[in-house]
């Protein structure tokens, strides 16, 4: 038997550019965690420079001094808001770490009363089954409570920890102000030290992921933003009427953050809130919930077409895999990491995807 040498190298050397793309996407990964702060400079500039280009223009000021002028305001607006977010979010979660208890069992209580009443076409529940229920909710309840105690907890100690956050703020700023102002000469740096092979492979490749994966980001984001703010502002809004919303900025955040999900969005946490104020006995504040989301999913439905196309090349099915794996990897936050870097990595193997993965590989081509 002859063994074709010449196929299974050009085999070998396609698998080791897939696995040397990975390994370069789960360095890249971990860089962009232990840089953080430059990388949040480096966003905050992409949403920046349309306004920088815009007062240049319009103004025909200098680029330095247009990006000095939107990052002075820019810097008094996010200094602002995380003052009072912070003050905001240790007030609120330490008054919910402090009732978390009280919290958790009014909610077993509201649950076994539930299930104690369950009567389906006037058949009731065999006991074992209730006994089943009612154990698997003590247990779920445990977990949850335990899960959001140590949430609660870990939030209050990054909010006390002032000077590493101090430190964290400052490393940001500074980025983005050299970031805005020297934005030329960090280009022609980089594109002197790399290979041109290299700067134009890489342009390429980040030109096309900043049509797709870049606009998809910054139009979700602001679709999140939007539907934070509406929640945030309505919240507080119900507050104010009478209604026992003692949580409003904790509630929006976690709006907000369910929002960002791909497949699910606001109802998913809304629906099942105003669902329980219904069986509780407090009509108008479920009805107040639903309105609120109708609020929000109407201003999002009419934004959404002017920010984003849903049309971004992968299947619900592929997306929700990639939450999941996200999920058991790194945990929630995984759930948002999990799709972005499907969409990388769908551009990034493109070639291989439309000529299909198998093919390619071991394609005799």
């Amino acid at each position: 038997m002859i063994i074709d040498m010449s196929y299974w190298t050009k085999v070998f050397n396609r698998i080791l550019y897939v696995v040397f793309i990975l390994l370069g996407l789960y360095v890249a990964l971990k860089l962009s965690i232990f840089y953080m702060p430059f990388l949040i400079a480096f966003i905050l500039y992409l949403i920046m420079e349309p306004a920088i280009k815009w007062i240049m223009n319009k103004f025909k000021l200098t680029r330095r001094c247009s990006s000095i002028i939107i990052f002075v305001i820019v810097s008094a607006i996010i200094i602002g808001v995380l003052v009072w977010g912070s003050i905001t979010l240790f007030s609120e979660a330490s008054n919910l770490l402090d009732d978390l208890n009280g919290y958790i069992e009014k909610i077993s209580a509201f649950f076994q009363n539930l299930l104690n009443n369950a009567d389906v076409g006037k058949i009731k529940l065999p006991e074992e089954i209730n006994n089943v229920l009612q154990n698997s909710t003590g247990d779920i309840l445990k977990t949850l409570s335990s899960w959001l105690r140590n949430f609660l907890s870990s939030l209050i100690d990054l909010l006390t920890s002032i000077p590493k956050i101090a430190i964290y703020i400052s490393i940001t700023v500074i980025a983005l102000y050299l970031i805005c102002v020297d934005k030329i000469y960090m280009i022609d740096q980089i594109e002197h030290h790399l290979p041109k092979t290299w700067v134009m492979k890489v342009g390429r490749h980040l030109t096309d992921l900043t049509k797709t994966l870049g606009g998809f980001l910054k139009a979700e984001a602001t679709l999140v933003l939007v539907s934070f703010i509406i929640s945030l502002i309505g919240l507080y809004i119900l507050k104010f009427i009478g209604f026992k919303i003692q949580f409003p900025l904790l509630i929006a955040l976690g709006i907000g953050f369910v929002d960002a999900l791909p497949i699910l969005g606001s109802g998913t946490a809304m629906i099942p809130w105003a669902i329980i104020c219904g069986l509780n006995g407090e009509i108008k504040l479920g009805i107040a919930i639903i309105v609120l989301l109708i609020i929000m999913s109407v201003v999002r439905q009419f934004l959404e077409p002017r920010l984003v196309s849903k049309n971004i090349g992968v299947h619900p099915i592929f997306t929700l895999i990639a939450m999941y794996t996200g999920f058991k990897f790194i945990g929630i936050i995984g759930m948002l990491v999990g799709p972005i870097i499907l969409i990388v990595l769908k551009n990034i193997f493109a070639t291989f995807i439309d000529g299909g993965v198998m093919k390619m590989i071991f394609d005799k081509r």
